[in-house]
This record gives structure tokens, C-alpha cells and sequence, in this order.
């Protein structure tokens, strides 16, 4: 039978750039499509379905949750919610002992803007060139990008961006309104970029001086995809404020915003219905606890080494760069990308771009080292025989 893809094409809002493939099933590091076509998922769906796509352990955590109870306001409280504050706990810094949850990343960063602005009294911020926040208005008026902002200009005020890794533009863009400094430790959207060690740390410091909320943005790294549970475990950094989403349910829609506990917030400062339900946070306790109990971590670092070494010794003129960390890595080339996504695709490949010229992989952390030689072997094939045009 053949699909019909008129319904989604017709009467969705297009939003989203198609591919002609509808994904109908999927298990850890493969997704089948309507014809049964098999493809190594690289994207898994933005970076979410880090332990794999339809995990037995929270397919059965689920299951048991709905025969209990599906939702339930943050005006109750919640054993599922307790269990999974406790989880969390265990694999935060200690003094990040305030959790919000939400429903995804974009509302991390707008819970987090607000809670900038009740700690200091203040209402300026500064982002950074190339970063990514969200698409909602706040997470957006923190997004550089000018192609997602130009159509909603004005957005909120306050929002100044320097660029990424310059302590000396950053320094001077502070100002005695400055509420916080948002940033990414790897830029995702923004092509897989590092932020430098001895940036970061000046940064922090910058902030402690001058009263003003860190926030990082751990939406895309966070829960062990860089080879840590939390990007800025690498550089010895305290963040104020940590934003993360997709990995953390498993493929269900969940947000967490930590803070440090000085959050001067009163009842109905903010809030959410959704946020911190019992399904999403039965899915989100045994989630973290797969990634602990297989060391998800540890194997996105090995992982991604492999995956690394192996893509660096493909011998291409297209290509100018490899970079990355862990289980996310970007290959940036000399022309677009498109068509290179598209036929990685026609081979069984899914990949996803980072701008015009970056090819980004953020595969599960259960992709075997088979499946890791299968992806790099096609692009080999693809990259190998690309000329200038």
C-alpha cells in the first residue's frame, strides 16, 4: 500500500522542510518507513532518542504509569514528580537543587529568563552569535540567527549578541541591567562549535562579580551525549541555571530548568499543565536510569571517538573540517549540504544539517560500531566523489 502523504502535505501547516519518508517504526539506532526500508538514524529525532528509539525500559515504565494515573497539576504533589526530582539529585551538582519541568527545550530557556530577572531585578541579557535557544519569544529574542527572527521583529527587548568564544565583546556588553549571559558549551544548530575552557571560566566570573544569572543551555547536550551528564562538567564550570530537554524522557516531550536555589519565586510567578505529569516522569526516572545503568555516558565517548577518528581519515576536497564531542559531530564542507543529506538518505543514512555547510550526527548512544562503519563508509562513498561545480 502505498503512502499517503497528501494529509500531512495538505493540511498541516508547513513548518517544517519535508523529506518525502515517513518514518512508521523505529528500534535503537534504526528506523523503518512506510515501504520497510531500513535507514541508521543519526538524527534520532533532534538529538531525543539518545537511549534508542522504542527502549523496552521505558516502554514498560509507561505502560505501568497509564494504568495508574496520566496527569496531574503542579498544585498537587506527585509520586512519579518526587521520584524523579530524587533521581535527578543524585546526578546534578549539589548545589543545583531546584527543578521546574516543562514540556521542551524553548520553555527551559523562557522559564530561565524569567527566573534571571527575579533573582537580580534586572531585564538585560546577552546571547551569542550562532546560538540556538528556541523558537518561542523569549527563547528566540535569545536566538541570533536572523533567518528565524527577521518575520517577528520586534522581538523583547534587552537581548544583546556578541560573538561566541570573545570574552572582550561579551565584557564590554554588560551593563548594570544585565540579568544573565546564555550560552551553549557546543553551539548544536549553530554548527557544533566548542565553547574555549579559559573563555567559559571568564565568563563566570564576570558573572559572579557583576550579580548576573549564568544560564547554560544544556537543551541538545545534556544527559551524557558529550561524554558527561552535563556538558559543563568538562570545564569545571557552576552555571546559575541549567536548561535541559530532549534526552531526558526518553522520546517523550519533557523540559527541566535547574537552579541553584536562589530563585526568589512566589506561586503563580510561573507554571505550566503539562510539565512534570506522572507519564513523562515515570518515562524521564527510568530514562536516566538506563543512561546510568549502561553508561551512556561513557559509551558516547568511546563512541564518538571511533566515530571521529573514522571520519576524519575520509579523503574528500570537500571537505574543511571534522569536529566534535561525544555523540555529536559536525562535518563541515566547501559546498551545501542539502543534496548530500538526500543522498545519504537514498543509501539508508539519516542525517541532519547545522546551517548551509555542516552536516550534524546526533545517533543514539546504542548505534553499534557496525552501524558506525556503515554511515561513515557511505558518506565516504558520497563525499570521496563530489567535485566542485
Amino acid at each position: 500500500m502505498t503512502y499517503d502523504f497528501s494529509w500531512e502535505r495538505d493540511f498541516e501547516l508547513p513548518c517544517y522542510p519535508k523529506r518525502e519518508l515517513a518514518l512508521v517504526r523505529g528500534k535503537k539506532a534504526v528506523v523503518w518507513d512506510q515501504d520497510g526500508n531500513e535507514y541508521i538514524d543519526c538524527i534520532s529525532g533532534h538529538g531525543v532518542a539518545f537511549v534508542g528509539h522504542s527502549n523496552t525500559r521505558i516502554i514498560d515504565a509507561m505502560f505501568r504509569q497509564t494504568k495508574n494515573l496520566i496527569t496531574c497539576p503542579g498544585t498537587f504533589y506527585n509520586d512519579q514528580r518526587r521520584l524523579l526530582i530524587k533521581k535527578l539529585t543524585g546526578i546534578t551538582p549539589s548545589y543545583l537543587k531546584q527543578f521546574f519541568f516543562c514540556n521542551s527545550g524553548a520553555e527551559t530557556v523562557e522559564a530561565a529568563i524569567k527566573f534571571a530577572c527575579l533573582a537580580t531585578g534586572k531585564n538585560e541579557f546577552i546571547s551569542t552569535f550562532r546560538g540556538f535557544h528556541g523558537r518561542t519569544i523569549g527563547a528566540l529574542s535569545a536566538t541570533h540567527n536572523p533567518k528565524y527572527r527577521r518575520d517577528f521583529l520586534p522581538l523583547l527587548n534587552g537581548f544583546t549578541h556578541v560573538p561566541y568564544n570573545r570574552f572582550d565583546r561579551l565584557a564590554e556588553a554588560v551593563s548594570d541591567h544585565t540579568a544573565g549571559v546564555i550560552l551553549e558549551i557546543v553551539q548544536g544548530e549553530g554548527g557544533i562549535h566548542m565553547a574555549d575552557p579559559l573563555y567559559l571560566k571568564k565568563v563566570e566570573k564576570l558573572c559572579r562579580r557583576n550579580n548576573i544569572i549564568l544560564i547554560v543551555d544544556e537543551v541538545q547536550t545534556g544527559l551524557g551525549r558529550t561524554g558527561k551528564m552535563f556538558a559543563f562538567q568538562h570545564f569545571d564550570l557552576k552555571p546559575d541555571i541549567v536548561c535541559l530537554a530532549k534526552s531526558i524522557a526518553g522520546g517523550l516531550p519533557m523540559g527541566v530548568t535547574i537552579s541553584n536555589g536562589r530563585i526568589p519565586i512566589k506561586p503563580g510567578k510561573h507554571g505550566t499543565t503539562f510539565g512534570g505529569n506522572p507519564l513523562v516522569c515515570a518515562a524521564a526516572i527510568a530514562t536516566v536510569d538506563y543512561i546510568q545503568k549502561h553508561n551512556l555516558a561513557g559509551a558516547a565517548t568511546q563512541k564518538g571517538n571511533y566515530f571521529l577518528g573514522k571520519l576524519k581519515k575520509v579523503q574528500s576536497p570537500m571537505i574543511r573540517e571534522v569536529r566534535g564531542i561525544g555523540l555529536m559531530i559536525g562535518i563541515e564542507t566547501k559546498i551545501k549540504v542539502k543534496p548530500i543529506i538526500l543522498e545519504l538518505m537514498a543509501q539508508g543514512i539519516l542525517v541532519l544539517a547545522a546551517g548551509a555547510n555542516i552536516i550534524r550526527l546526533l545517533p543514539p548512544a546504542v548505534i553499534t560500531y557496525k552501524e558506525i562503519d556503515r554511515v561513515v563508509e557511505e558518506m565516504s562513498m558520497i563525499l570521496s566523489n563530489l567535485t566542485y561545480s
